[in-house]
């Protein structure tokens, strides 16, 4: 996966632009689409969609929707689907981005623990074990 630079880095280079178009015709703007982002995780992990569905716990159809642009998800299958492909803290941020869901946040109790599981390499399973145990709504709801 290439490297991309920082928003925060980005919204310095932007504020700092005499115009729009001296920021925009920079080659950092790419318009990423959740699909695509999605595609080149599996590709970068070697995984496929049948290992994403069995590693989120995601819908099946639902998974294939989503990688095929019919869907978006909410947020928690969101954050589901960023366990089965085995994202980053920085990478599971981007995808909810790409979602165009809020990103996990610290200052949420429920958040901070998946953040604090994601980086500690926990599955989906295991996050929710730590959310059940530590009084928080579970990420996986076979009720919905």
């Amino acid at each position: 996966m290439h490297e991309e630079r920082l928003t925060e880095d980005l919204l310095e280079r932007l504020l700092d632009a005499e115009t729009p178009e001296a920021y925009l015709y920079e080659d950092e703007i790419v318009d990423r689409e959740l699909p695509d982002y999605l595609r080149e995780l599996l590709h970068d992990r070697d995984l496929n969609r049948a290992d994403v569905v069995r590693g989120s716990g995601v819908n099946g159809t639902f998974v294939y929707d989503i990688f095929k642009g019919k869907s978006l998800p909410g947020r928690d299958n969101a954050i589901m689907l960023a366990f089965g492909l085995q994202c980053t803290v920085r990478e599971a941020q981007r995808l909810l981005r790409l979602a165009g869901v809020s990103e996990l946040w610290p200052k949420r109790r429920r958040d901070a623990i998946i953040i604090w599981c994601i980086k500690h390499g926990m599955t989906r399973v295991e996050t929710d074990d730590e959310l059940d145990r530590l009084g928080e709504r579970t990420l996986f709801n076979p009720d919905n």
